[in-house]
């Protein structure tokens, strides 16, 4: 075969070519093609890898987004310390950092860098031969925890780097050190997306990128707008060069650096800069919170050395925060998909940081009493680092007479039910499952894949069905079939939509009982703990007559899902729902085994993503037929089942020799 035509080359061509793709769109935001164009490039490239899966590379841009759970993050010692920096919030205390360097220098001449402060999450990026090999939080500055599978769907992260780029001296291994954040825009999509789900709003970007790099599933993460801007090249081969240098290594080995870093001859240069940033900080799309200042030089900088967890040659300057000064005419509590109450203060609407606040979050009862915020209050807010504004003080001596302290409501302010505050948690909850305010994210939540899992039934056509009137309650959606003839009549649906969906509301009455018990959404039972509860109790009936003590008896099941699920079956409306899903049919008990047991004594684990099923589907299929399913590889798994997209699973299957199969085979084994 041609060697230019062999697929060897014709994989590294398309790999070149997409990565070069990545880095005008997500580094220099210059697009050359076309999203279809790249996707049709990138669906190519994972034709191929699938058909020659001895080609995979990790540092292949298929390999971004792997499907295998991160059950720990284990902990990465950093050679050399993340150090936090000591923060100015004043000229004075600036000049005063600016004198201890000279005193700390001699006479010798200096200069600084600045650069913006990203308000986002340190991390470490460890660099082998050119390829991306591993991610770290920065933790306590010594030792963080391992983020890799993270970090690697982050699209402006580069898996490899053209080391021609770089100083030879750092081309075996070097460090790049950064800050992962989440744009405005990007911020404020996504808890609009949470708001539709009625799952809890983020604060603000940055406490949403902390909690996406903590998730254990890389394709969530992949689905979040994260973005790193890198600010720091290091190596322990004696490397040594100046800050404005690194920086500009960086951006020319394919990384991507904030464009507004700047050279400083003197302290009155740096000052300039300050100011000149902290009027124009609304201009940007991402969150700063001040400057960073750094002495230029690698070796003045060893030179000043460090004191405590931080060094004497840099030092953040922080911006003030943006407030405003308003009055507080009301509190109001909002009710969640959870049943959450969570108080809202309506304001007179005032102008602060580049937008009209007439609302603020007052966090939760503790918060309220704590700062003794009141109705009828002159009241501070604050946006700072925060896209949702909060009230951060009271103006006392402008209270009125008559003020009252805020008492929580005793019942839901949407349907009137009694309000539950458990004993561990500052939150407090309506009891009522099926209030109007949370009935639309239980239904959706009902109809999800890993509950009763009813294709077509998604949150738009909920939405458009609870206000028609068509659903209330779980059992409505089974009542659906009564009125085909009006919903075949709804704008963009039709007879072919609605018998499908029909069809599909049908089939999820063979959902077994551990679905069911998860699709009703009692507070902390999760899939996982669904499962346990069906395999321990085998019943509803058995499980709704438990007390707590027999609960916890429950593998991972403690006194705060006990609790929980005694509260569920203590409310009559609960166990009204639960007797109408029975007598449409829904399965409350878990049933006989009926397969062939042909799995029996073979262990299997999952990497990847299936074409035909989904990772649940594909556990309880073996299951079913005798075997067991695991979470890790060993020398003892009997094969590992490998999908679209594998993860580390593949490589340590390879490395123990585990025999490994496609979905095809697969599913050839599990045919009864």
């Amino acid at each position: 075969m041609d060697k230019v035509n062999s697929p060897e080359e014709i994989i590294k061509n398309l790999r070149e070519e997409i990565r070069k793709h990545d880095y005008n769109y997500y580094v220099l935001a210059q697009p050359e093609i076309s999203d279809y164009e790249y996707d049709m490039l990138l669906k190519k490239l994972e034709d191929l890898e699938r058909k020659y899966p001895h080609l995979v590379t990790p540092d292949s841009p298929t390999q971004r987004v792997g499907s295998d759970l991160t059950k720990e993050f284990p902990p990465v010692e950093h050679t050399v310390p993340m150090l936090s920096l000591a923060n100015t919030y004043s000229e004075e205390e600036l000049r005063d950092f600016d004198r201890r360097v000279r005193e700390g220098l001699g006479d010798e001449k200096f200069q600084y860098v600045t650069e913006l402060k990203i308000d986002g999450v340190s991390v470490s990026l460890l660099y082998r031969n050119g390829k991306f090999v591993r991610a770290a939080t920065r933790g306590d500055g010594k030792v963080g925890e391992e983020i890799t599978n993270n970090v690697k769907t982050i699209r402006s992260v580069p898996l490899s780097v053209d080391l021609e780029k770089l100083p030879e001296a750092v081309r075996t291994e070097f460090e790049v050190r950064g800050e992962i954040f989440m744009e405005i825009e990007a911020f404020k999509k996504l808890n609009e997306q949470r708001a539709l789900n009625g799952e809890k709003l983020f604060a603000n970007p940055r406490n949403s990128t902390a909690g996406t790099l903590k998730l254990q599933d890389p394709r969530i993460v992949a689905s979040r707008p994260l973005d790193i801007f890198t600010y720091y090249l290091l190596s322990s081969n004696g490397f040594e060069s100046t800050q404005y240098e690194n920086l500009n290594y960086l951006k020319a080995a394919g990384f991507k650096v904030n464009p507004n870093f700047k050279l400083c001859k003197n302290i009155e240069e740096v000052l300039d800069y300050c100011h000149v940033w902290e009027a124009k900080r609304d201009e940007l799309s991402y969150e700063i919170d001040g400057v960073v200042i750094k002495v230029n030089s690698s070796v003045q900088q060893k030179k000043l050395g460090t004191i405590a967890k931080s060094p004497r040659w840099a030092v953040a300057f922080k911006f003030k925060a943006q407030q405003a000064k308003t009055k507080l005419k009301k509190i109001t509590w909002q009710v969640g998909r959870t049943g959450t109450l969570t108080p809202v203060a309506e304001l007179e609407p005032v102008f602060l940081a580049g937008s009209t606040i007439s609302r603020a979050t007052l966090h939760n009862v503790d918060e309220i009493r704590r700062k003794d915020i009141r109705e009828g209050d002159t009241v501070i807010i604050e946006k700072g680092g925060d896209v949702i504004p909060k009230v951060v003080g009271v103006v006392k001596n402008e209270r009125p007479l008559n003020s009252v302290p805020v008492e929580p409501p005793e019942y839901c302010p949407v349907c009137g039910s009694p309000v539950f505050n458990p004993t561990d948690e500052v939150a407090i909850f309506c009891v009522n499952s099926q209030c109007p305010a949370q009935i639309k994210g239980r239904l959706i939540h009902f109809a999800s894949r890993d509950a009763m899992d009813i294709e077509g039934l998604g949150e738009s056509l909920i939405d458009q069905f609870v206000e028609l009137g068509y659903l209330k309650t779980f059992p409505d959606i089974y009542g659906l079939k009564k009125y085909r003839e009006s919903l075949i009549e709804i704008e963009r649906l039709g007879e072919k939509s609605i018998d499908n969906l029909l069809a599909a509301i049908e089939k999820s009455k063979e959902q077994p009982f551990h679905r069911v018990l998860f699709a009703l959404g009692i507070r902390f039972v999760g899939a996982g703990v669904a499962l346990k509860l069906a395999n321990h109790f085998k019943s509803i009936d058995a499980l709704m007559n438990a007390d707590s003590e027999a609960l916890e008896e429950t593998p991972d099941v403690g006194s705060k899902i006990s609790e929980s699920i005694l509260k569920y079956f203590a409310d009559a409306h609960n166990l009204g729902i639960i007797q109408k899903l029975r007598e449409a049919g829904l399965k409350f008990k878990v049933e006989e085994e009926t397969g062939t047991g042909k799995l029996e004594g073979l262990s299997f684990v999952l990497t990847g993503t299936l074409d035909s099923m989904s990772r649940n589907e594909a556990k309880e299929r073996i299951i079913k037929l005798g075997g067991k399913f695991l979470s890790a590889v060993s020398s003892k798994t009997d094969y590992v089942v490998v999908g679209e997209n594998p993860g580390s699973k593949f490589d340590k299957a390879k490395k123990l020799g585990v025999k490994t199969i496609g979905e095809e085979e697969f599913l050839k084994l599990i045919e009864e």
